[in-house]
C-alpha cells in the first residue's frame, strides 16, 4: 500500500513537471508571436553556426536553422517537414517542398523553393544520416513519412518544443532578441534590400497579402547609409 502511494506521488510529479514544461513553452511561442523578432546579418548568423558546431546533433540544428534563414520557413513548416517533402525517388534532394495545410498556417498549402545552397545543407545531413544505397531504398518504404528532424527520443519535434529548442540556440550564442521567427524575417530584409519585388516575396512566403510582408522587412542601417549617399 505505501509503494503504491509514494508511486502515485512520483507520477503525479512528473507529469506535473512535463505539464509546466509544455505551458512555459507555450508561453514563449505566444510572446515571440507578439514581438518582433531580431533580424541577424551574416555575421551574426555564422556566429550563431559557430556555436550550434560545438554542440550535439549540430548537423540537425544547423538544418533547421538554415531552413528558416535560405527558405524563409516557419518553424512549424520546418518540423512538419518529412523525408518524403526533401527527397526524389533517385535519393536526390528536391527543388522545393510541397506543403499541405496542415503542414503550414492557415488553410492554404504552399511550395518552397529551395536555393541551391540550402539544397546542399540538406543533402549533407541527409548524408550524415543514411549512405547512398540507403537514400535511394528509402524512397521506396514507408520511413519515408518520418519526420526530417528527430528529437534525442527518435519523435518529431512539435512547434512549442522547437520555438523553445531555437530560443535556448540564439541565447546561448549571445543572440539577445532573436527567436524562431528571425530566419523568416531575416530572409524577407535580406531578399526586399536586393530589390526583390514585394509580390515575389509575398509569394514565397506563403503570405496571402502584401502588408503582412510588408511588416518582416526592417530596414538596416547599411540602407539608410547607402540612401544618404544618393542625395
Amino acid at each position: 500500500m505505501l509503494l503504491t502511494t509514494l508511486w502515485q506521488i512520483l507520477v503525479g510529479i512528473d507529469n506535473k513537471r512535463k505539464q509546466n514544461t509544455s505551458n512555459e513553452n507555450h508561453l514563449l511561442l505566444r510572446r515571440n508571436k507578439m514581438k518582433q523578432a531580431r533580424v541577424l546579418n551574416e555575421k551574426e548568423l555564422n556566429l550563431l553556426l559557430l556555436y550550434i558546431n560545438t554542440r550535439r546533433h549540430s548537423a540537425r540544428d544547423r538544418l533547421m536553422v538554415l531552413m528558416t534563414f535560405y527558405a524563409g520557413m516557419r518553424i512549424k513548416e520546418v518540423v512538419a517537414t518529412r523525408l518524403k517533402d526533401v527527397l526524389a525517388n533517385d535519393g536526390s534532394v528536391r527543388l522545393e517542398i510541397n506543403l499541405s495545410a496542415e503542414q503550414t498556417k492557415g488553410k492554404y498549402g504552399r511550395t518552397v523553393v529551395l536555393p541551391e545552397k540550402l539544397r546542399k545543407e540538406i543533402q549533407n545531413y541527409l548524408s550524415e544520416r543514411f549512405t547512398d544505397k540507403q537514400l535511394i531504398a528509402l524512397t521506396y518504404s514507408n520511413q519515408l513519412d518520418k519526420p526530417l528532424f528527430a528529437t534525442q527520443k527518435r519523435a518529431g519535434f512539435d512547434a512549442n518544443t522547437a520555438c523553445y529548442h531555437f530560443h535556448m540556440l540564439f541565447k546561448n550564442a549571445g543572440l539577445d532578441g532573436a527567436s524562431s521567427h528571425s530566419g523568416r524575417r531575416s530572409f524577407i530584409t535580406k531578399l526586399s534590400a536586393k530589390s526583390v519585388p514585394l509580390k515575389v516575396l509575398m509569394e514565397m512566403v506563403g503570405h496571402r497579402n502584401l502588408q503582412t510582408t510588408q511588416r518582416y522587412i526592417e530596414v538596416t542601417p547599411d540602407q539608410k547609409r547607402a540612401a544618404a549617399e544618393l542625395v
